[in-house]
């Protein structure tokens, strides 16, 4: 595919690769994903996002200023028509170290959710036990996630209207066992970049409706949501995303964050301030990064 390229549309993927290489590169800095002698093991379920992350973390390894080691692990949990022979023959023409975890997890999940009920929730606990284990059996000190912008923004939009809460996906978290470090190396980049990072690239995509299972309603009905707002209304996403990175606790309502009772007029001014009887002042426009003020003069690649 990449050979295919006019000169414009190579000049269009360079842009775009170097912009994925220094999303990825800059969350590491950020919350200190991967440190010096770590073995990370990337989890790789054959979708686009996880081939994009194990490609982009190989490329950074490759001009780091320090040593880790990656390996690539795959779950094989056995669903009909599953072709087991894609990621060993892509992983062995990387050269990389792999491991496909051959665990029938299909058939317990057919046996256990009644037919026609989502089997998701089953399905990804069962998935975690068997990946975390697998982390231990190979040393790895940390374990990479594909979720990216788009994922948390979503995450973060569930739990508000269906949660109640004000939570989203952690860049970098210890795993419920205990046992294990997560890291989402892909936390600031944009689906739309992935999906096209991996058309150039020509992954060797294995679809996740292997199953029958459908995906989360909620989720898609979000999904659909923010890709309406993108399309309407550009840098919303952006702006959205630079507000859960820029969190000011004395002015939301949790009294269990933020100490309110104790406020009186000897506090003083907190976090700048507010004009309790003033409109509030709002930018004429949402927020937009060069990258996306440059993408109005780079032709797409498809």
């Amino acid at each position: 595919m990449l050979e295919e390229l006019n000169a414009k549309e190579k000049y269009s993927f360079n842009k775009l690769q170097k912009r994925l290489r220094r999303n990825v590169g800059q969350a590491i800095a950020d919350f200190n994903m991967i440190e010096e002698g770590d073995k990370v093991m990337v989890c790789l379920s054959g979708g686009k996002d996880s081939f994009g992350m194990l490609d982009i973390l190989m490329s950074l390894k490759a001009s780091a200023p320090i040593h880790f080691d990656l390996v690539a692990v795959n779950l094989d949990q056995k669903q009909p028509g599953f072709p087991e022979h894609v990621l060993p023959e892509y992983l062995d023409s990387l050269g990389i170290e792999y491991k496909i975890v051959e665990e029938d997890t299909y058939s317990i999940v057919k046996e256990k959710v009644p037919e026609g009920k989502t089997t998701c929730s089953l399905c990804s606990r069962l998935r975690r036990g068997i990946l975390y284990r697998t982390a231990q059996e190979l040393g790895c000190t940390k374990i990479a996630l594909g979720h990216h912008r788009d994922d948390i923004l979503e995450t973060l939009f569930l739990n508000m209207f269906y949660g109640g809460k004000l939570k989203s996906m952690p860049p970098k978290l210890v795993s419920d066992d205990g046992k294990n470090v997560v890291i989402r190396p892909l936390a600031y980049c944009k689906e739309k970049d992935l999906i096209r990072y991996a058309d150039v690239k020509a992954f060797p995509i294995i679809p996740c409706n292997l199953c029958g299972s459908q995906e989360n309603l909620q989720r898609q009905a979000i999904k659909q949501m923010m890709q309406d707002w993108d399309r309407r209304f550009p840098g919303r996403i952006e702006t959205m995303f630079t507000a859960i990175q820029d969190v000011i606790p004395s002015h939301l309502l949790d009294h269990k964050l933020f100490d309110f009772k104790s406020i009186n007029r000897d506090s003083g001014i907190i976090d700048g301030g507010d004009k309790a009887f003033d409109p509030p002042e709002m930018p004429k426009a949402p927020l937009l990064d060069i990258d996306e003020m440059d993408m109005l003069d780079v032709i797409e690649v498809r």
